[in-house]
């Protein structure tokens, strides 16, 4: 099939899908309305979808959900909520300790990511701040609220947005006072390697330029990558690196967090700011638990990588796609038809209750990039359908 006569039939397609849900009352997509994986309760607003019947790939969040051993543990558990939790946090800071290889006295938790996100740059409050682009726009959010002014460097597409180190470490200068990365990325699903991570630490020494490593994604890479600046912690006072339960775990609601630095004062800081018992009961015990699930881990990082495999090499047998190599758990893929947005792409495949991510609010990317996360092969393997209606 040419391109023309695909293209007529693509626009037949989606103008038909169109008169159908004119006719049922269901609106168009309009450009303002941009998802996060968690705004499902708009979804059924605006597409009479019920939540529970919606596929999420743009949550990034596991696809096994929370794991048995979890589940059967905190069903036994139910009365700790009748008492405060510890307020160190000791057992479950161990726990950590035990799981990253940091040191007990680095770790600090928060209410998810999120908080120690907020409370580091509450904390360091800087004037100019460098991140990469395009990536989580929450970074950029919470530097704004402090009053600072953020500036991104741009990956660059030709790279297959892999970061130049050289490059990037030429733009560091005494002008900036925090740089923030996001490793693996989110959207691009690259990342720093570890190698790569000391020349950048060491050049931001140089001018006092403090580092914020959010690793959500790292533990989905395949198991003994190179890419945790946990290790790292020891060596470098201008280093925190960030993580949390949501994605791996499959846990957003209990919100529960961690940070790493080797940094005394920094941690002293941070915990003066913070709120005591910011962690519940269930949630401070769930981290105990999730952190010593070997098995649930392993299973988790053995369906990832297979499926994101299968995944992108049968996308790169598509003719008008382009996937991104990737070493997290979600793909990040263009689409090289100047007639299919990722608006349209997101239209089509909601309808279907499934929910993918428009990446056009993505600083740096266009209407023409959309991202998903790898679910189980039957999801994929829907998800993978819905494209093919649309002759990608």
């Amino acid at each position: 099939m040419n391109y023309t006569l695909q293209s007529n039939a693509v626009q037949r397609t989606i103008h038909s899908q169109n008169l159908e849900n004119r006719k049922r009352g269901v609106p168009m997509l309009k450009h303002k309305d941009h998802f996060h994986g968690s705004d499902l309760e708009k979804i059924e607003e605006i597409y009479h979808i019920r939540k529970e019947d919606i596929t999420s790939f743009s949550a990034n969040v596991n696809p096994l959900g929370i794991s048995p051993m979890l589940r059967d543990t905190l069903s036994k558990h139910i009365d700790a909520i009748s008492t405060y939790p510890d307020r160190d946090y000791t057992k479950l800071r161990k726990s950590i300790c035990a799981y990253t290889g940091a040191e007990f006295d680095n770790i600090i938790v928060g209410n998810g990511s999120t908080e120690l996100i907020s409370l580091f740059i509450q904390t360091t409050q800087p004037q100019k701040a460098l991140i990469l682009g395009p990536t989580y726009s929450e970074y950029e959010r919470e530097i704004a609220l402090q009053g600072g002014q953020t500036l991104y460097y741009p990956l660059k597409e030709e790279d297959l947005f892999q970061i130049n180190v050289e490059d990037f470490c030429s733009q560091l200068n005494d002008s900036l006072d925090l740089l923030v990365l996001c490793n693996p990325n989110n959207p691009t699903s690259t990342a720093i390697t570890r190698k790569e991570m000391r020349k950048i630490l060491d050049r931001a020494m140089q001018y006092g330029i403090s580092v914020m490593v959010d690793e959500t994604y790292e533990e989905f890479t395949d198991a003994g990558s190179k890419i945790s600046s946990i290790p790292l912690t020891n060596n470098y006072n201008n280093l925190i690196v960030l993580r949390g339960i949501s994605k791996f775990f499959a846990a957003p609601g209990l919100r529960l967090g961690y940070a790493v630095t080797g940094n005394p004062d920094l941690l002293k800081y941070i915990n003066t700011k913070k709120n005591p018992w910011t962690i519940n009961s269930l949630a401070e015990i769930a981290g105990c638990i999730m952190f010593s699930d070997k098995e649930y881990i392993e299973k988790t990082r053995a369906l990832i990588t297979s499926e994101r495999n299968r995944l992108y090499d049968l996308l790169n047998t598509w003719e008008y796609v382009k996937v991104y190599p990737s070493c997290s758990n979600f793909l990040l893929v263009k689409i090289l038809r100047e007639d299919v947005t990722s608006e349209m792409v997101f239209d089509h495949c909601i309808r279907k209750g499934l929910m993918i991510r428009d990446c056009s609010t993505f600083p740096f990317l266009d209407n023409s990039f959309i991202r998903f996360c790898v679910m189980s092969p039957e999801k994929n393997n829907a998800l993978m359908e819905a494209l093919r209606e649309l002759d990608l």
